[in-house]
């Protein structure tokens, strides 16, 4: 072998070995994450908390280590497609998991979904700090992470939302937090979330997210509301990425079914004023005064769905028990932008 060619061999060697030295990493990571997977996150749901939080820290480490060294490695390496499809050798390892990622400016953002149980969600974002690739923040809540790109905050400054959706309720809704997540120096931070915007126990119809735009459908509770009934009234907000860059401002909101809402109030002012004899708010509520003259000494809302007439009803039927337990039913019409009671009655047994 010639000099020169001993050179090149030489040289391909020395590139070869940290490929295989990184590929055999990757594999040993991905036999760890296997047996990690088969022999505790299988039972972590049913296992007690500590343990539970113990392996999904490993299994989050793992992938931890994963990105971190592809992304050191650059070139093909570090690019999305490869990245992601490293994730999907993991998550075929454990068919519990859904892992996925993102590039937002300089920042690669994952987010991990290993089961249900507290602790099993995390997003993580990884990027440069003093010149190397690094986890930079991982945030964990309950329920399911989506990622959202967002427009860049001023002066260039990547930012995102992150949503976590919660388990479905039954009726249409789940809770629902926004966390909007933005790159200052070195760090990652939450500047602002839904849970500290007025939505604490946000739970959610719809949402969307566009541009710099986010639009939330979400139930009111008033009294009133009863989980699972049809045509309460819930409420519609947008919000839009101020200027200033402190992060949403609602910016508009309207109500769907806002009169049962309205509706609930007339009858709960119904029930006190029977209750405290004020005869002034019963006229008020109820203009027929032979209606009035029958009416019980008192009288309980049940906690039954009411009965509209139609979609946007010009009467409803609530179901009202007396001191008794016997059985009426209210009906209540509008009046201008409220209701009163029409008719009460014994209900037939």
């Amino acid at each position: 072998m010639t000099g020169s060619r001993l050179l090149s061999a030489v040289l391909l060697l020395q590139m070869a070995l940290p490929a295989a030295a990184g590929a055999a990493g990757a594999g040993d990571r991905l036999d760890r994450f296997r047996t990690l997977a088969s022999t505790r996150l299988m039972f972590a749901d049913v296992a007690d908390p500590e343990r539970a939080a113990e392996a999904y820290r490993e299994a989050h480490a793992l992938l931890d280590e994963e990105i971190v060294e592809s992304l050191a490695s650059g070139s093909v390496f570090a690019s999305p497609a490869f990245l992601q499809d490293r994730l999907d050798g993991f998550a075929d390892a454990w068919g519990g998991a859904t892992l996925r990622l993102a590039r937002i400016g300089p920042l690669t953002v994952a987010t991990f979904q290993l089961g249900e149980a507290p602790g099993a969600s995390s997003v993580r974002v990884y990027g440069p700090a003093r010149g190397e690739p690094q986890l930079l923040a991982a945030l964990q809540r309950e329920g399911r992470p989506a990622v959202h790109p967002l427009p860049a905050a001023a002066g260039g400054t990547p930012q995102f939302a992150v949503v976590w959706e919660g388990a479905p309720t039954g009726r249409g809704t789940r809770p629902l937090r926004v966390d909007l997540v933005r790159q200052r120096g070195d760090d990652v931070e939450v500047v602002w979330t839904t849970a500290e915007a007025g939505l604490p126990t946000l739970v959610a119809r719809d949402y969307r997210l566009r541009g710099g735009e986010m639009r939330l459908r979400y139930e009111l509770r008033y009294p009133g509301w009863i989980p699972g009934c049809e045509q309460q009234t819930e409420q519609e907000d947008v919000f839009r990425l101020s200027p200033d860059g402190a992060g949403f401002v609602r910016v508009s909101q309207r109500q769907h079914n806002a009169w049962h809402r309205t509706l609930r109030q007339a009858v709960a002012a119904l029930v006190a004023a029977l209750g405290s004899g004020d005869r002034a708010a019963l006229a008020a509520l109820v203009p027929d005064p032979g209606l009035r003259g029958r009416l019980p000494a008192s009288l309980t809302v049940e906690p039954a769905c009411d009965a509209p007439d139609g979609p946007n009803p010009g009467a409803v039927s609530v179901a009202a028990t007396t001191a008794e337990h016997e059985p009426w039913t209210l009906t209540f019409v509008r009046h201008g932008g409220g209701w009163r009671l029409r008719s009460a009655s014994p209900v037939l047994q």
